[in-house]
């Protein structure tokens, strides 16, 4: 199979779809890389490396949409991108289509095969794609909330970790998975305040057997985040419905529960936000306030540190994408009912449950599809 890895073009996304290791390992296994010049530049490999690897180097993207069987890319395709994707080619990168009715839209009239990273499974009922950026993103939101509380910034003016005789500050984490838990790593080390909402009492006793009382935990109500709300310094929106929109658990009116200056970190802005008041932002421009509270929205904040991304998402898509090359996409698909989660679109017709849902489409189940 000829394999196509694109330059993203997202605003300040520096990731890549395969590293130069990966297209190795495909090129191996008597596969076709074809890398568009500089793709790899943000990770610090460059076109020699790639050639090193077995890749061909393309010196535009067009070249790389229209020879490659299959695209691996990182962010969703941008509008330019998603014009060049045809009938009988497969796309296999994050989508987050739930919130983007324009992408799917255009997924849909392609009549590609595309499959989202984010929704893919493992047998533990785990999303082993999405785990490593939700790692990274939850780690990064400490650190970009502690940033925005300088009060250069709009924010507080508050050291998170506090020093000797002064306080430290508040960090509110709403949800208690993957982004929630490596966020609670990050503000436990740097010695602030840190409260875990979650809805499951069992997602709570496990994030207590793990930090003890270095955490609070309270069930997710109304009551319980508008109590907290009201003296968090910093809050971390980190919930997740596998394939949907993530449910609004903040109101407007409740922002003027907080203080001032106070932060909002909202990692689930790819699948819309867990604030009433999120909207996307970039890199270039990460933050906005609203009613006096800071809220930094960034819809890809693991390509901001995108040697240590690259390197973490290449460790768990390679092996899909040599299933994927090995035995063509719809048989790896029909062998293998994780990756078939994965299908959101395919032969212009919607086959993820809760992207139609949220979209107004009909669901096709994948297996009538590939079958």
């Amino acid at each position: 199979m000829l394999i196509g890895v694109p330059k993203e073009i997202k605003n300040h996304e520096y990731r890549v779809g395969m590293t130069p290791g990966s297209v190795r390992e495909a090129v191996t296994h008597g596969h076709e890389v074809l890398v568009q010049t500089v793709a790899g530049a943000g990770i610090g490999a460059s076109d020699a490396d790639y050639r090193a690897a077995g890749a061909r180097i393309a010196d535009t993207a067009a070249e790389v949409w229209a020879q490659a069987q299959m695209i691996v890319k990182v962010k969703e395709p941008q509008a330019v991108e998603r014009a060049q994707l045809r009938a009988g080619q497969t796309l296999f990168t994050y989508l987050h289509l739930a919130p983007d009715p324009e992408q799917t839209k255009d997924l849909v009239a392609s009549g590609a095969t595309c499959i989202a990273y984010e929704t893919v499974t493992a047998a533990n009922g785990g999303l082993p794609l999405l785990a490593p950026m939700s790692e990274v993103a939850g780690r990064m939101s400490i650190q970009a909330g502690a940033s925005c509380l300088e009060r250069s910034k709009g924010g507080r003016g508050l050291l998170l970790g506090g020093v000797p005789g002064v306080e430290a500050g508040k960090v509110l984490i709403l949800g208690g998975g993957v982004v929630g838990s490596n966020a609670a790593i990050m503000a436990i080390g740097l010695g602030a305040q840190v409260v875990v909402i979650d809805r499951s009492v069992d997602v709570l006793r496990r994030l207590v057997a793990q930090f003890g009382t270095s955490i609070q935990t309270a069930v997710s109500t109304r009551d319980s985040i508008e109590r907290h709300l009201a003296d968090s310094d910093l809050v971390i929106g980190g919930v997740l419905i596998p394939g949907a929109s993530a449910p609004k658990l903040v109101s407007k009116a409740m922002l003027k529960l907080m203080r001032p200056g106070a932060v909002i970190v909202d990692v689930a802005i790819d699948q819309g936000g867990c604030f009433e008041t999120s909207r996307a932002t970039t890199h270039a421009e990460p933050t906005y306030e609203v009613d006096g509270i800071v809220h930094y929205c960034v819809a890809n904040m693991p390509g901001g540190v995108p040697r240590t991304s690259t390197m973490a998402l290449n460790n768990v898509t390679l092996p899909f994408i040599l299933e994927l090359a090995n035995k063509g996409a719809r048989q790896a698909l029909l062998d293998n009912l994780h990756l078939r989660a994965g299908l959101n679109v395919a032969g212009g017709k919607v086959t993820n449950a809760e992207v139609a849902h949220a979209l107004g489409y009909e669901a096709v189940d994948p297996l009538t599809w590939l079958k």
